[in-house]
């Protein structure tokens, strides 16, 4: 009977362990509109679903057909393709949210991770179904790495690490996220709150803007550090990477405080609607936002690499064409890329505006 007793006592002692073995650090800052001191706050007040929805849903969900690639599936790019460092505009699609960004003689990561599973453990956690579409040992010299939240999906530890050892670029994130860099020895960092804007160097200027989502690596950390999406203002382009977020009033303000050329946007882990609608958008509102942010071209992406969700790994690209018939838009307007290749052109030179807050 002391030992049934004991058992409860002991679990979740075993849980606080290990909520601090993974668990972020907190940011500790001003209190304002999206921050009450603790916590941060969606822009139009959404939440994401609690620990009974979550347990609804793995009981009742209902996953489609994924399949597993492996390296030998993926024809991948030579490495001298991603040496080049001029001023054309190149965007590369490594896979998930993960894109090599070369403009003006810069190159950006997003969101990157190499490793098999997006979990803070090797033997458990989503495990990765296609490979990356760039070797991690063919990279150019980066730069800068854009980091959107801290999630395990767009913050890999493994990857940023090897990042510091590899390149040691600087990194941008959310109010927050730079404590836990710092925590694993990654020193260059700038950590932005929504609406800052940082000079990369004279022509290139990094946006923090607002997203839909949440944070948290661990079990009590949740919405203690920032999420955001960058609007990344080159001397001739500008380029929109809207990380991970659900649909909100707030696009629409990006596109009136930016000409933007092309908008990165996540069309997959959309299903069940009723679990993820208040993080993660669907194809049809990830061409709703292309529209409010008024973008030249977009690029879906955040699909087919880790299972995240309930659609199956082709789904999103169905329901994308969908979205494009609906609203009247050519394939050319909204696509997706292979891994490993590279959506390239040659703009026009264009002045920077002076956005403020």
């Amino acid at each position: 009977m002391i030992w049934l007793l004991a058992i409860p006592g002991l679990l979740f002692i075993g849980l606080l362990v290990v909520d601090f073995q993974i668990s972020a650090p907190r940011y500790k800052g001003q209190e304002c509109s999206y921050f009450d001191g603790k916590k941060f706050i969606n822009p139009d007040k959404l939440k994401g679903r609690g620990f009974i929805d979550i347990l609804k849903w793995s009981l009742t969900g209902d996953r489609g057909e994924w399949k597993k690639y492996y390296m030998t599936d993926v024809n991948f790019p030579a490495a001298s393709t991603f040496r080049k460092n001029n001023k054309s505009l190149s965007i590369t699609f490594v896979n998930h949210a993960t894109f090599l960004i070369q403009a003006d003689g810069l190159n950006i990561l997003t969101d990157p991770i190499w490793s098999r599973r997006a979990s803070p453990y090797s033997w458990i956690g989503p495990k990765r179904m296609r490979p990356p579409g760039i070797r991690f040992e063919d990279l150019p010299p980066i730069d800068v790495v854009l980091i959107s939240h801290n999630h395990y999906d767009h913050l890999d530890r493994r990857t940023v690490c090897r990042l510091k050892e590899w390149h040691d670029p600087l990194f941008i994130t959310p109010l927050g996220v730079d404590r836990f860099l710092n925590r694993h020895g990654i020193s260059q960092t700038v950590d932005l709150d929504w609406q800052q804007e940082y000079a990369i160097n004279e022509h290139t200027v990094v946006h923090s803007v607002p997203a839909q989502h949440f944070s948290g690596r661990g079990v009590f950390d949740r919405d203690k550090t920032l999420w955001c999406g960058y609007v990344l203002e080159t001397e001739s382009s500008t380029i929109y990477f809207a990380g991970d977020t659900a649909y909100g009033s707030f696009f629409t303000n990006i596109g009136h405080r930016f000409d933007i050329d092309i908008s990165l946007i996540p069309i997959g882990a959309y299903k069940p609607r009723w679990f993820m609608q208040p993080i993660h958008t669907d194809p049809d509102e990830a061409v709703q936002i292309h529209r409010d942010v008024q973008s030249k071209k977009s690029i879906g992406m955040h699909f087919g690499t880790f299972p995240l969700a309930d659609e199956g790994m082709e789904e999103p690209k169905h329901d994308l064409a969908e979205a494009r018939k609906k609203y009247g838009l050519d394939e050319t307007d909204f696509f997706t890329l292979d891994e490993g290749t590279a959506y390239t052109h040659q703009p026009e030179p264009k002045v920077l505006k002076e956005t403020g807050e």
